[in-house]
């Protein structure tokens, strides 16, 4: 039996369900800036930023396969809750939780034995790498529970509730910074490991937070599903189910990380010290990015919802809403960043006179000023995501990336000479190319499937 429509208008639901998604987005992006923050304070602190920076990017690119099965444990769940079908939420939790756990030790050991061949692949060079590894390695014999934080989170985001997983995510930034004061700086007694405690305080609060998930799920906390401890037999019907709709979602992420590191490598090949900078922009890009992302996921799971009901109307508005929420919020932060790109690099302790300034300047202002756009084109994102449209998404950023961002980004920095600028100038544009496909694919409807599967 489908749950009936709820009675809260469609925009206040969007913002009920999106400051929390932002909150915890925001959380996950300044666990990463607080350890950047730090690092960049520890003996010779450039190299160590530009292992990081190298590290952060091939951790992006393992993440893939578990993006693909985030979305579409959240495409399924969505369905299923807003169905009504609390016995098969349940099961899907079940199922998604024990292949994330097969996943995450699959990736913590391909990941340390193949992490030097991608180092080098990228262009670092041997302090780079050896600094670079100081910090994968611990991040990755961890990744579990990172995944683990994630599933959770996007699980709770189908049944339509946000706030737990910030309220989480708060605990877990807390212990987070005092790990990393301790670990990285060498505080309260113990060894300054610099960039490798960065890693192990990152992983020791993930666990923490994983941990303390899963308690609240099991304990039924959140209406309408319950996380079971004891281990089931895989579905293989959900296991089909799942890779259908989440394999072009990973692909979609490989596309993505393929291009950032194509990037990453081009860069290295005309400056180290851009690579450094690329690293402190796509966090401070990550920031921006949030709350254009995080109605994005919101309207995912209304959409799911409203498919789940058979309601493709409030799927309709859904979208029409968040275009203009994700937009409008997007023109305003970019706007500091524009304008005060130098003082934002400021924050990461980076010297004004040092090539790391200029580039990191250089390259925040370019994202700046794609940031509105961007804000349009997520929110296309979360529907065909949230209605399992996943190889819609996988199209229009596999056309955009590899015939318009990638030749783009080497022809300008190379052939016509313009170097780092030429590089990073090709994302922010191709963005324009991705809205209007993603219009012309919203306006086809094959994204408009009811039902409580896809």
């Amino acid at each position: 039996m489908s749950q009936p429509a709820p009675t809260t208008s469609l925009t206040r639901r969007i913002f009920n369900l999106s400051w929390p998604i932002i909150g915890l987005n925001v959380l996950q992006v300044l666990s990463l800036l607080v350890d950047t923050m730090m690092v960049g304070r520890v003996p010779d602190a450039e190299t160590a930023l530009t292992g990081m920076g190298y590290a952060t990017n091939i951790v992006f690119l393992l993440m893939v396969a578990m993006i693909g099965l985030t979305v579409g444990t959240v495409a399924f769940i969505a369905r299923a809750h807003g169905a009504g079908d609390s016995k098969r939420v349940d099961h899907i939790l079940q199922q998604s939780t024990q292949f994330t756990v097969g996943l995450g030790i699959v990736i913590a050991v391909v990941g340390n034995l193949l992490g030097p061949t991608l180092l080098r692949a990228l262009g670092a060079d041997d302090a780079s790498a050896t600094s670079a590894l100081a910090y994968l390695r611990p991040v990755l014999v961890g990744t579990v529970f990172n995944y683990l934080n994630i599933l959770f989170a996007a699980t709770l985001r189908g049944v339509g509730n946000t706030r737990m997983a910030f309220m989480v995510a708060v605990v877990m930034n807390a212990l987070n910074v005092l790990f990393n004061t301790a670990l990285i700086l060498g505080s309260w007694g113990f060894p300054a490991l610099g960039l490798q405690g960065a890693a192990i305080g990152t992983v020791a609060s993930q666990a923490i937070a994983a941990g303390l998930m899963f308690v609240l799920l099991a304990r039924g906390v959140v209406p309408g599903i319950r996380a079971r401890l004891a281990l089931a037999w895989p579905d293989r019907t959900l296991a089909t189910e799942l890779a259908r709709v989440g394999a072009p979602a990973a692909l979609d992420m490989v596309i993505l990380n393929a291009a950032l590191l194509a990037m990453v490598g081009m860069l290295g090949r005309i400056d180290q010290a851009a690579v450094a900078a690329h690293g402190i922009g796509l966090r401070v890009q990550g920031l921006a990015f949030v709350p254009g992302m995080s109605i994005s996921q919101a309207t995912g799971s209304i959409v799911g919802n409203a498919l789940g009901r058979g309601d493709v109307d409030e799927a309709k508005k859904a979208l029409r809403i968040s275009v203009v929420l994700s937009s409008a919020i997007m023109a305003v932060l970019a706007l500091p960043i524009v304008l005060e790109a130098s003082a934002i690099v400021g924050l990461f302790d980076v010297s004004p006179s040092s090539p790391v300034h200029a580039y990191s300047v250089q390259w925040m202002r370019l994202l700046g000023f794609g940031i509105p756009i961007a804000g349009m084109y997520v929110a296309f994102v979360g529907l065909f995501q949230g209605s399992g449209s996943t190889g819609t998404s996988l199209r229009i950023n596999a056309g955009t990336t590899l015939l318009i961002q990638i030749p783009a980004s080497f022809i300008l920095g190379f052939p016509l000479g313009l170097g780092t600028w030429g590089v990073w100038a090709a994302f922010p544009l191709t963005f324009v190319a991705k809205l209007i496909w993603a219009v012309i694919e919203y306006r086809r409807e094959r994204w408009a499937v009811t039902g409580t599967t896809v």
